[in-house]
């Protein structure tokens, strides 16, 4: 059993750190009963289309090499004309998978205008990973259609794909911290200037700002319960200051799972208007889990870094697949070139190893470079089956126009059934599970108000104070081997405990609900004997 004073240690670390100990506790539980672990956010499903394609076309692009060389183990290089025709000759039209990719040469062909032979070559070339990513950023019709694939899932109604250059990256999480230290690198943040971040929020946007690499001053902008996890528009006033540097924000949030709303997202394009070299990092990886979700990108993109990630929508986090994406006329590069010459000098210094005009080379560009700590910057971006294997999954959602895309659709009931059996099983009504915006991949549960709920407000009051806020959180594991993630690691209140809905199979979810409840019930028996005793005593 844990004691008191190991949790107060342990409530110094990270929430994924914490989450780490519940596992490890959880795996030596007292009942024996099967570890439910619905602390990370890995789903437990896939696009299947998608990675069936990749497969194919790796097949396909390993006959083609053997038409070039083929001696035993080695073939050779791809030959791109007439490919189209014989990938047409390759592929079996009955197969689903093969009418998959016909039709992807016919979309985009159609819709874009691409060479069906520069197009397979360029995805050939890709998944069999013949040659060093070229362009470093990203190769040329990948970024076309990653673009379309933004346009239908977070730009909304804002045409900005033709406007807007993306730079894949290795996950989210490489995204964060390209975009962190190149902000650095370029002096436009460092140490001692104030940024603001809506929280609750991603812990490392909490975390990172703190580091002795960073040392910046944060400014809280909250987002509440009590207002369906909306960011006051009163709060994000506080923008209007232009010694805010910088804003960011995970949307829909995380851990709250909630959307802006357009009242907050029409707050955030006055606040630019009043703050014009506000810079915006927004991270929407869980954006199209809304249905008519809108990214702050759509309402402010000359001031927005935009972050994206294919690892929970298609069921990929171990495949690393994140993007940033910046438009072409952007705060970032007007603020460099606004830059004092002292400033401007160092950076030319930088930068002119790998660029004949140091001055010009835009922003998007530099975090390439910076990735690879410039001097690498011939051999930088992410690895070409990485970039195909993200067409891959934006072509399942572009042939079927975004809004028809029936895997997408199903990715949604899920996660809203898990979150919807999860309620039923805390004893919490409807009204809890739907609410507007709601991406229902996370349920933040308030266990303070559970307990009053069913309990009474003096027993809130006893497990507030009397008990460390993991307290909970280590009986479950150790009791039940239930993990659940500690809020307040995410900049969320105490006594908010984060439950992802995507990991555990669906009927775990109503058994989950029911071991907080027990547990719950457990803690109220202790405090009325207690109190039992309390009066037995003073009798």
């Amino acid at each position: 059993m844990m004691e008191r004073q190991q949790e107060i240690e342990l409530e110094r670390f990270g929430a994924f750190e914490v989450g780490k100990r519940m596992l490890t506790l959880a795996h030596h539980h007292h009942h024996n009963n099967r570890i439910l672990n619905a602390g990370r956010g890995n789903p437990n499903w896939i696009n299947t289309k998608a990675r069936l394609a990749m497969a194919r076309l790796i097949e396909f692009g390993v006959s083609e090499s053997n038409r070039t060389i083929c001696s035993g183990d080695m073939g050779g290089y791809v030959e791109e004309e007439k490919i189209g025709e014989r990938f047409r000759q390759f592929v079996d039209p009955q197969r689903s998978v093969d009418q998959f990719l016909l039709k992807s040469l016919n979309f985009v062909h159609d819709h874009f205008g691409m060479s069906e032979d520069d197009f397979l070559a360029e995805m050939v070339n890709g998944v069999i990973g013949n040659n060093y990513p070229n362009p470093s950023r990203v190769l040329k019709n990948t970024e076309i259609l990653l673009n379309q694939y933004l346009q239908n899932t977070l730009y909304h109604e804002h045409d900005l794909a033709g406007q807007t250059e993306l730079f894949p990256t290795e996950g989210g999480s490489a995204a964060i911290d390209y975009i962190f230290h190149s902000l650095v690198e370029n002096e436009l943040i460092k140490s001692g200037d104030k940024i603001a971040i809506n929280t609750p929020i991603f812990t490392p946007y909490l975390e990172i700002p703190r580091l002795n690499d960073y040392q910046l001053v944060e400014m809280n902008l909250r987002s509440e319960r009590e207002n369906n996890w909306q960011i006051d528009p009163k709060e994000l006033a506080k923008l209007n200051d232009p010694t805010i540097k910088a804003l960011f924000i995970v949307n829909p949030t995380n851990p709250a799972s909630h959307a802006f709303s357009p009242a907050a997202l029409h707050a955030i394009a006055e606040a630019v208007k009043r703050n014009p070299k506000l810079m915006i990092i927004t991270d929407d990886v869980y954006g199209p889990f809304v249905k008519d979700f809108q990214s702050i990108y759509g309402i402010a993109p000359h001031n927005t870094l935009l972050v994206y990630s294919f690892s929970k929508l298609y069921g990929a986090t171990g495949c690393r697949l994140g993007l940033i994406a910046v438009n072409k006329h952007n705060v970032f590069d007007q603020l460099i070139r606004e830059s004092p010459a002292d400033k401007k000098k160092r950076l030319q210094e930088r930068y002119s190893i790998v660029t004949m005009d140091p001055d010009n080379f835009h922003f998007i560009d530099r975090m390439v470079a910076d990735s690879r700590s410039v001097g690498l910057y011939h051999t930088a971006g992410l690895s070409t089956p990485q970039q195909i294997q993200e067409v891959l999954f934006a072509l399942t959602d572009l042939l079927g126009n975004g809004v028809h895309d029936d895997y997408i659709q199903r990715a949604r009931r899920l996660v809203s059934q898990r979150s919807r059996d999860l309620h039923i099983g805390l004893g919490m009504t409807s009204d809890d599970h739907d609410l507007t915006g709601d991406a229902k991949y996370y349920s933040l549960i308030n266990l303070y108000s559970l307990a009053e709920k069913r309990f009474g407000h003096p027993f809130r009051q006893y497990l507030e104070h009397h008990f460390e806020r993991i307290d909970f959180l280590v009986q479950l594991a150790e009791e039940n081997g239930v993990v659940l993630m500690d809020g307040v690691g995410f900049g969320s209140r105490p006594g908010e405990i984060r439950i992802s809905n995507a990991n555990l199979p669906t009927e775990d979810y109503r058994l989950i609900g029911r071991q907080v409840g027990k547990l719950l019930a457990r803690y109220y028996q202790r405090f009325k004997k207690q109190k039992e005793e309390s009066r037995s005593g003073s009798d």
